[in-house]
């Protein structure tokens, strides 16, 4: 129309353009992750060094960062959060968004079983984790490095010297390192976060419950599920992740099987378990933020038409 201004016509024109449609959920999708982990990055780095055998809670473990290596040293690694994001979220959020839609094209409509919810976060996760993991070896390398002896130190400055640096020493098969479980991880991690989202929008709408306050109590549930599905998987993770070869030059684990089963023998069911407050208090919040990020980029997106 005549009338119309140049935001109208730029509007109109994505409502229709496919490219866009395909588009859009995974750019939703990363840049949801993306701005949640700025806000989380220094939950995780305390996570990472309660893993790693830091003595104390969060908070201590976060006065001793601070007082013994800097306030920046919270942020360490958080080029490499982003490129996480930028690859592994932007591929679990868009694929699961893809296949939630060709289920519900299947059920003609009809909410989705949670069976099927868990089977979408499932798909999303693993495939999303293998586009993720080079860039996710990257930094759990970064985070732990302060907890080695100076002589054993990395010492990356960016997240694209911890890749190339990986490339060079272990070829490129090395980014791969752990992998598996991290697929694995994100398998438990996205089934429980993505699909008790899910099931709690509706189970709220159906009690007249809708908007941000859906939203919010809905992120938090997921967030629980996403902690507790995953931390026993991501435990696994960080070992296989950070393990340096022996003088013997073999490595101290095998593979995830021979970790689980190491850890299992030297502490039990609950050894996998270990630094589950800090690690809450860093998924919870991060699977709340991204969730609640994503839903008001896509009503924004609603609301202009696009």
């Amino acid at each position: 129309p005549a009338s119309s201004t140049p935001h109208d016509r730029i509007i109109m024109s994505l409502k229709d353009n496919a490219t866009w449609k395909a588009v859009k959920p995974f750019m939703n999708g990363g840049l949801s992750g993306m701005g949640a982990t700025c806000i989380i990055q220094p939950l995780d780095i305390v996570k990472v060094r309660l893993q790693l055998g830091a003595t104390g809670g969060p908070v201590s473990v976060a006065a001793n960062i601070i007082k013994n290596e800097g306030f920046g040293t919270l942020y360490t690694g958080l080029s490499a959060g982003l490129l996480r994001q930028a690859t592994y979220t932007t591929a679990r959020l868009g694929i699961h968004a893809k296949i939630v839609d060709f289920l519900k094209e299947q059920n003609k409509g009809a909410p989705l079983p949670l069976v099927q919810k868990a089977g979408a976060g499932l798909a999303a996760g693993g495939l999303g984790a293998i586009f993720g993991s080079p860039a996710d070896l990257s930094l759990i390398r970064m985070q732990a490095d302060g907890t080695l002896p100076a002589a054993e130190r990395r010492n990356y400055t960016g997240v694209g010297h911890a890749l190339t640096d990986i490339v060079k020493k272990e070829g490129v098969g090395g980014l791969f390192v752990g992998a598996s479980t991290t697929a694995v991880r994100a398998m438990a991690l996205n089934m429980g976060m993505l699909a008790s989202n899910d099931q709690a929008k509706e189970m709220m709408k159906d009690n007249g419950i809708t908007g941000f306050p859906a939203t919010l109590g809905a992120s938090a549930i997921a967030g629980f599920f996403a902690s507790f599905f995953s931390l026993p998987f991501d435990y696994v993770k960080t070992q296989l992740q950070k393990q340096k070869p022996l003088p013997d030059g073999t490595l101290p684990f095998r593979g995830f099987g021979d970790c689980v089963a190491k850890t299992m023998a030297a502490g039990g069911p609950l050894k996998f378990y270990t630094g589950f407050p800090t690690y809450y208090v860093r998924i919870a919040p991060h699977a709340m933020f991204t969730l609640i990020i994503l839903d008001q980029i896509n009503a924004t997106q609603k609301a202009m038409g696009a």
